[in-house]
């Protein structure tokens, strides 16, 4: 069989190199493990994570016994082959704890770790805010109120902010039209979230979208209404 062209380190008696799992949709690292040759195989083979267990010294399959599973898209390697990243489409938490990511605490500027910290991107940030702006009772907030006005609130602000962003490009500079466009992407998340909806599952669209063609992909689409 061909040698892998990595660069493992030999550990005792089996070769490795580490390996982080980043969901390849929202760019969330999801945990770090150890890979040897045949793991790495393994994974190209079935497009299920598969790493090494250097407690139990065996090959392991993320989510098989509890279903949390890392479908692999695609794998990076790094400059100098000895390192690689599983881009994964993950189903359910990953960490064994139940948490979305392992990496669920930070490193404080005094050296103790501190928890909750999150591994989720600057859109997971906000669409967190965003869904307890909604869940909040007595809380006073402009989001709120969108959420209050329901959709036709929500929807006349989504034109009106697209409306401003359409004539910064038509005639403005490029700073209006980064700060237009943050406001419609903004509204947008407001939008999905007034229906249950995170930014997540646009990624996932868009993700699911990529390499196809825009004239092949609306021809694909159902007509509204269409069930």
């Amino acid at each position: 069989m061909k040698a892998l062209p990595l660069q493992f380190e030999r550990k005792g008696d089996v070769d490795l190199l580490p390996v982080v799992a980043q969901d390849h949709s929202t760019g969330e690292i999801r945990m770090l493990a150890w890979a040897t040759p045949e793991a790495v195989r393994a994974t190209l083979e079935t497009g299920h994570a598969t790493f090494y267990s250097r407690s139990r010294g065996e090959l392991w399959e993320k989510g098989k016994t509890s279903g949390n599973t890392l479908d692999v898209v695609s794998i990076l390697v790094d400059c100098d082959a000895d390192a690689i990243v599983y881009l994964v489409a993950p189903h359910g938490p990953t960490c064994h704890t139940g948490a979305p990511s392992c990496f669920f605490r930070r490193l404080s500027e005094a050296g103790e770790i501190e928890e909750p910290a999150s591994a989720s991107t600057l859109l997971a940030r906000l669409d967190a805010v965003l869904l307890a702006r909604r869940a909040a009772t007595a809380e006073k907030s402009y989001v709120k109120s969108l959420y209050d006005g329901g959709p036709p609130k929500i929807g006349a602000k989504l034109r009106e902010e697209a409306d401003e962003l359409a004539r910064a490009v038509a005639e403005e500079s490029a700073d209006r039209v980064v700060s237009e466009a943050a406001d419609v992407l903004f509204h947008v998340m407001v939008a999905l979230r007034s229906r249950d909806l995170g930014i997540d599952a646009v990624l996932r669209e868009l993700s699911r979208r990529e390499g196809t063609g825009g004239h092949e992909e609306k021809k694909q689409r159902k007509p509204s209404g269409v069930v």
